[in-house]
């Protein structure tokens, strides 16, 4: 193709609605759910229009997918021995749609499976999206990492969440040579502000769970591993000692949720911990809180912890966790080799640091940390005006090609 050609066909697609299908597991209460549901809810879908690839039952951000003109696509968890039944449901999907753009796998465990079956069904560009820095222990973590291996080789686009979520997926070595496209997780940063507005939502929570007179820790994200629950739960009973008037509630769910209920139970902490369950927005749980822990094993770009931080919450977060979430004036680190009584005593430290700095002493529209994340291109709104640009550059770059250049 000439390049007066190429340069005519580019003008000509300009005005091309790009379909973009994002594969993640399902459409839960999650992170990095909820920040899929961000890009759908700020992109303009006759510019930059989301459809959903996913293995897991129907979850709470579902019917919202939907009422915002996203199909949901379905094909069966893979399991190692369904490798040919997965492989087929893959090619009927990609087949049947053959308006599908670029496919966004924020399931790197499968991508190097479903992402060569998508060029092959004619999709223009893959992208594979790194979101965790981390796998769990185990065999499940070593057949994810042997999955992931050479991923790379098997998708147009390297991209991550964050620095370590490159280097975790794509090696040091990729990353160092700058041929990983870093895309933070973008947030609706505004709703999150600590205004007149979301005062009346802290009531309402706090109220709805008993909470009006206590000192609330909070934690937002689904039951799993990564998260460490049974250590928060550990770190809380901590505080207890420091303020028997504080209280730790817990939003989401997931699959170890019932080993730390249990674990409250043998702490004898299970009357002050409240287990909220999936919440369709957290915007009003952030207000409800006076102090988050975080002390996660691995994260690619904990989104909670950006919502947090823009709701003026002082967060006390493990020192695995990328430091491009570091706000000074809100966010501290602890080692997780130091013990429940240390995070303890340093949690009361913070959040009686951030208390004393607060513009007139209230949280109250306190916007720093709001406007800190701004700056950091975590926004939403402006990621969604910019990534219709970049994905049609990335599918020039790799109409006639494979594998990521870099540049």
């Amino acid at each position: 193709m000439s390049e007066e050609t190429q340069n005519k066909t580019d003008i000509e697609n300009m005005d091309k609605t790009l379909h973009v299908l994002h594969v993640i597991g399902g459409l839960g209460m999650g992170g990095a759910e909820s920040r899929a549901m961000d890009m759908v809810r700020n992109s303009d879908p006759s510019v930059l229009h989301y459809d959903f690839l996913l293995c897991e039952p129907a979850g709470i951000y579902e019917e919202e997918a939907k009422s915002l003109g996203c199909s949901i696509y379905r094909v069966p968890r893979f399991l190692f021995y369904n490798y040919f039944s997965y492989v087929r449901a893959l090619k009927k999907v990609f087949s049947e749609h053959p308006e599908i753009d670029v496919v966004l796998g924020s399931m790197t465990s499968t991508a190097s499976i479903y992402m060569p079956v998508a060029k092959k069904c004619g999709v223009p560009l893959t992208v594979a999206y790194a979101r965790s820095a981390g796998v769990d222990p185990g065999i499940k973590g070593l057949l994810t990492g042997m999955l992931r291996k050479n991923l790379y080789k098997k998708c147009d686009v390297c991209a991550a969440v964050s620095e370590e979520a490159g280097r975790a997926v794509y090696g040091d070595k990729r990353t160092d040579e700058g041929k990983v496209w870093i895309l933070h997780t973008a947030n609706n940063l505004k709703k999150f502000i600590h205004n007149d507005d979301n005062a009346v939502l802290r009531n309402e929570i706090r109220e709805k769970y008993g909470l009006q007179d206590k000192f609330v820790i909070g934690h937002v994200g689904r039951f799993h591993y990564a998260k460490n629950h049974l250590f928060l739960l550990e770190i809380y009973k901590e505080y207890l000692n420091k303020n028997k008037e504080a209280r730790l509630l817990l939003a989401g769910d997931g699959g170890t949720r019932k080993s730390v209920e249990k674990k409250a139970e043998e702490l004898g902490i299970s009357d002050k911990v409240i287990f909220a369950g999936e919440i369709s927005s957290p915007s009003g749980f952030y207000q409800a809180f006076d102090l988050v822990i975080f002390p996660s094993f691995y994260e690619g770009l904990p989104g909670m912890i950006v919502e947090a931080v823009s709701a003026g919450l002082p967060c006390l977060i493990s020192d695995s966790i990328t430091k491009e979430v570091d706000v000074p004036e809100y966010v501290e680190y602890c080692s997780l080799n130091e013990g429940a009584k240390a995070w303890a005593d340093k949690a009361e430290r913070l959040y009686e640091r951030v208390a004393s700095g607060r513009p007139d002493g209230k949280r109250l529209n306190d916007l720093r940390g709001y406007e800190s994340f701004k700056n950091m291109g975590f926004d939403a709104g402006e990621q969604a005006r910019v990534l219709p640009g970049i994905f049609r550059k990335f599918i020039n770059e790799h109409s006639e090609k494979s594998g990521f250049s870099g540049k």
